[in-house]
């Protein structure tokens, strides 16, 4: 009798922890919860370094978490700094540059393609359209996202929150606007663009 209770007792000693482990108050549902993203260690902050003598500093967008931050860049500007042409090509550059160490390691990445290249209007195109070597709507979500909102603003843009581009078709050039929804989720923005004549 003394060992049954014993035994009754040690059981229940161990189930206490247990049901205390498990009934935490939360119940369970059916009904998906967005909790949002996991959390990540990428810091998405890059110090910029001393530039040389002579050098300038750019600002790109690059993605880091899946969302765009801007990240400061040294380069050698050309005298044609107010050309929009000109600065749209110092941007791509540096857009499509593989990332520092620096830059990868605080979680940075680019989507823009190496080989991708920007030309100045055609005759017949709105004033400031700049032509990339391929179709805007061809390239990854992402990759549109951020060269948008690099230009944004910029001279490349005359200023503008907007930029217009067309590809190397006949296609009409479209006006792109880097939006806060285009900021935060660049992979699901609405990057339709606005056919201007």
């Amino acid at each position: 009798m003394t060992v049954r209770f014993k035994a009754t007792a040690v059981a229940l000693a161990l189930l206490g922890p247990l049901c205390a482990l498990t009934a935490c108050g939360i119940r369970g549902t059916a009904v998906p919860v967005d909790a949002g993203g996991a959390p990540s260690r990428a810091s998405c902050v890059v110090h910029p370094s001393p530039g040389a003598g002579g050098r300038d500093s750019v600002t790109v967008l690059m993605e880091c978490t899946s969302q765009l931050v801007p990240v400061a860049r040294a380069v050698s500007l050309p005298e044609k700094q107010d050309d929009p042409v000109v600065v749209a090509r110092v941007l791509l550059d540096e857009l499509r540059k593989t990332p520092t160490p620096e830059e990868i390691r605080a979680g940075l990445s680019t989507a823009v393609s190496q080989r991708l290249t920007v030309d100045g209007p055609r005759p017949g195109d709105p004033a400031g359209t700049l032509r990339l070597s391929r179709e805007p709507g061809e390239l990854r979500q992402l990759a549109l996202a951020q060269l948008v909102c690099t230009y944004a603003g910029t001279a490349a843009a005359d200023g503008k929150r907007s930029v217009v581009l067309a590809g190397p078709g006949e296609d009409r050039p479209k006006s792109y606007r880097c939006t806060e929804e285009m900021r935060t989720h660049p992979d699901a923005a609405d990057i339709s663009g606005t056919p201007v004549s």
